[in-house]
């Protein structure tokens, strides 16, 4: 197709993320990708600053998932994970619950993060049907969170300024408590903790369990707390015996600098929601896995089984290459090469932390977030990352970038670098 025509029809058929179909974003023709880079139709190569929301952590065109992607598919793309399993499945299920932090040993798998988020609220109901107290239907979690765009994790992401306020009234409504305020690095004080203690003291009879981004919160202004936050939340769920959810569909898999953020605060949780850079971003899965608590206590009363069963459960070619990323998440470097991801842009960025218009400089492993005093205007933003040569998606007030874990630190200078010139334009 030709390049003009491909993008009209792009213009008036075809509707992006979070963007309009009468005054739609800008969007880039993209050719192919390879390593960090990203190519454009017209010619571009561009740093990929995004691991293409933070999934694509072994870079594009990767050969060992290739591998595992076209070995699978010669001998079984799909079966239906009901009355069946396959290898594949097994062997992915062997790791998670080796990797992951001990106790949670029962793996659900599902379709995306957001669908794993909807997994692990509906366990968590059933599991207080099953042990008698159907009362709690309720959900607590803290402001300024994201959890997906599905109905239920809508209802536990940031009411007030998250993406999902048009829907406000027609959600479920669930508790909300304040959002935890000690930086990561900064200085614990009892008093953070307060806000959930109340909720959940005054609401415990309702509340099934609560959800939470450990150390991150994402999507909704990548805000980095307190390790010990989470460990007094671990005690206060269970205190009042309640569930809880950790959703690590971002954090997971080596982003803030160990294999899952939980590991900070040295927790487990009842409930852990994976996706993302479980498969190294070739295809939409997702895991979620439970303590053997949870599994059994829903497996032993009625209807006793766990009500959920995508058509795509278990996809033997998701497995596969889901493997193979965990293999090469798994190899002793990887973690030591994000802690270094983590001092170049500490290197590279600490000069933002003067400039008039940057609020706030935040880095944690493989992450940095710029926070600005003003809202991004993001098509021109973006256009200027193109300019520079490096792929970059800000939104609200952050310029913020999740670079793969397979970039190098001459590609980590000149994506910093570009980020540095832009700002200084701001």
């Amino acid at each position: 197709m030709e390049l003009n025509e491909m993008m009209r029809f792009d213009r008036e058929h075809i509707w992006h993320p979070y963007t309009s179909m009468i005054d739609p974003l800008p969007v880039y023709p993209v050719r192919s990708a390879d390593g960090v880079y990203i190519e454009l139709e017209t010619g571009e190569r561009l740093i990929d600053g995004m691991s293409s929301w933070w999934s694509v952590v072994h870079g594009y065109n990767n050969p060992v998932l290739n591998e595992a992607v076209k070995s699978q598919i010669d001998r079984m793309s799909h079966v239906m994970f009901g009355g069946l399993t396959h290898e594949p499945a097994v062997r992915l299920a062997e790791r998670l619950v080796a990797m992951t932090p001990d106790g949670l040993d029962r793996v659900f798998y599902c379709d995306s993060g957001s669908v794993s988020v909807e997994v692990a609220i509906k366990m968590a109901l059933q599991y207080m049907q099953a042990k008698g107290e159907a009362s709690r239907t309720k959900l607590a979690t803290v402001s300024g969170g994201y959890h997906g765009d599905t109905w239920h994790a809508m209802s536990v992401c940031d009411p007030d300024v998250g993406m999902h306020t048009l829907y406000d009234g027609r959600l479920p409504v669930q508790f909300f408590a304040d959002r935890p305020g000690i930086p990561f690095g900064g200085e614990w004080d009892e008093n953070d903790i307060a806000s959930l203690r109340g909720v959940l003291e005054a609401h415990h009879s309702e509340i099934a369990a609560l959800i939470i981004e450990p150390i991150v919160q994402g999507a909704s202004g990548m805000w980095i707390y307190h390790p010990e936050y989470l460990r007094r939340a671990r005690e206060l769920c269970d205190e009042y015996g309640i569930l809880m959810i950790a959703d690590e569909v971002a954090t997971g898999f080596g982003r803030t600098g160990r294999m899952f953020a939980c590991e900070w605060a040295g927790i487990t949780p009842d409930i852990m929601c994976l996706g993302k850079a479980i498969t190294g971003g070739y295809m939409s899965f997702a895991a979620v896995m439970a303590t053997g608590d949870v599994a059994l206590t829903i497996s032993s009363h009625e209807p006793h089984s766990f009500m959920h069963g995508p058509t795509f459960m278990g996809n033997p070619l998701a497995c596969a290459v889901a493997n193979a990323s965990l293999e090469l998440i798994s190899q002793p470097h990887v973690l030591p090469r994000i802690t270094e991801i983590d001092q170049r842009l500490r290197e590279h960025l600490e000069c933002l932390r003067g400039m008039s218009k940057v609020a706030d400089l935040r880095i944690l492993g493989a992450i940095a977030v710029v926070e600005l005093t003003e809202l991004v205007d993001m098509a021109r933003m973006q256009k200027r990352c193109v300019e520079e040569g490096v792929w970059i998606r800000p939104f609200g007030k952050l310029f913020y970038v999740m670079p793969q874990y397979v970039i190098t630190d001459e590609q980590l200078g000149t994506l910093c670098r570009a980020m540095v010139r832009i700002l200084s334009e701001q």
